[in-house]
């Protein structure tokens, strides 16, 4: 077979991005496979400006931040014995998984 799988992990949560790459990269070495990462990629942080009050002291204002974390993993060289493994694995809810063949 030997594709080249990339598996790109996306959360609000840095503790779980880095479990579930960790557990990611855990059983794709158990298989035999070769594996290059996880590698970080850019924090994107979304601010959020809110007036405190609707009607009076308009200066006094709130920022509130949303950043999501991301994490980038290739699989070299797979098997279907890889895949399976994949396919098992149980992740948090929390992180949101795309997988490119």
């Amino acid at each position: 077979m030997s594709q080249k799988i990339r598996i790109k992990l996306k959360s609000y949560d840095h503790n779980l991005v880095d479990k579930s790459a960790e557990k990611i990269v855990k059983t794709v070495k158990s298989t035999g496979a070769m594996v290059s990462g996880p590698i970080p990629l850019p924090t994107h942080k979304r601010i959020f400006t809110v007036n405190r009050s609707t009607f009076v002291n308009k200066k006094a204002r709130e920022q509130f931040q949303l950043s999501s974390y991301q994490r980038l993993i290739d699989i070299h060289s797979s098997t279907s014995k890889t895949i399976d493994a994949l396919m098992k694995l149980e992740l948090p809810s929390g992180v949101d998984v795309s997988i490119k063949v």
